[in-house]
């Protein structure tokens, strides 16, 4: 058993050898729960849940029914289900899947994700374009990893910009979803659009002063 007191919520979790981080809670998600403010009308996804840190934590403070959890390995899935009912919350939606696979809903606020970083990108690519899929609008992405570049550079592609947070030996991104964003416009096609955009506004305003 682990227990842990995170955001001043008192937690316990049982866990097993083959699951990600078996002996305690991994540094990288405690760097992205530091920078996370859970609000009560927030819908949250847990990417990646494990044995369920992030949703659990986020259910003690916004309700059960207000997260989700997923997580391709069954064993995960099954001591996230165990530990749901260790922390006395009931009702919890918890999947098992690859990534978006058990994920219909679109209207999330909050996505939570610490990838399988020490693979090649494959999955963590899957995660960023789905995660603005199933995101609603002003919904944010907050993904942790120990890598900076390539995670940078593909969030801001498909966001139009990311947040870079360096905790510890971690970078925690954060990424809105705009109405403006479509995924695979990169940053530098949003900077051409705010200029064209001001060239606009001024032609605009020289025009109504003649």
């Amino acid at each position: 058993m682990i227990t842990a007191c995170i955001k001043d919520i008192d937690l316990i979790f049982q866990t097993q050898a083959g699951v990600f981080s078996p002996s305690g809670i991994d540094a990288g998600t405690l760097a992205m729960l530091s920078v996370v403010e859970f609000r009560p009308d927030d819908k949250v996804l847990d990417l990646g849940c494990g044995y369920g840190v992030v949703g659990i934590l986020a259910a003690r403070l916004i309700g059960a029914d207000r997260v989700v959890m997923t997580d391709i390995d069954p064993e995960a899935v099954a001591l996230a289900q165990i530990n749901a009912g260790l922390n006395g919350i009931s009702a919890m939606r918890i999947f098992q899947g690859d990534g978006f696979a058990a994920i219909s809903d679109r209207d999330f606020s909050l996505i939570l994700s610490n990838p399988p970083y020490h693979t090649d990108f494959s999955v963590a690519k899957a995660f960023i374009e789905q995660a603005w899929r199933h995101l609603q609008t002003g919904g944010r992405l907050i993904m942790v990893t120990k890598r900076l570049a390539w995670y940078r550079n593909k969030i801001r592609a498909v966001f139009g910009g990311v947040r870079v947070s360096p905790i510890d030996d971690y970078y925690v991104f954060s990424a809105e979803k705009r109405i403006c964003v479509k995924p695979g416009k990169n940053a530098k096609t949003m900077q051409h659009s705010k200029k064209l955009q001001r060239k606009i506004d001024r032609k605009n305003r020289e025009g109504s002063s003649s």
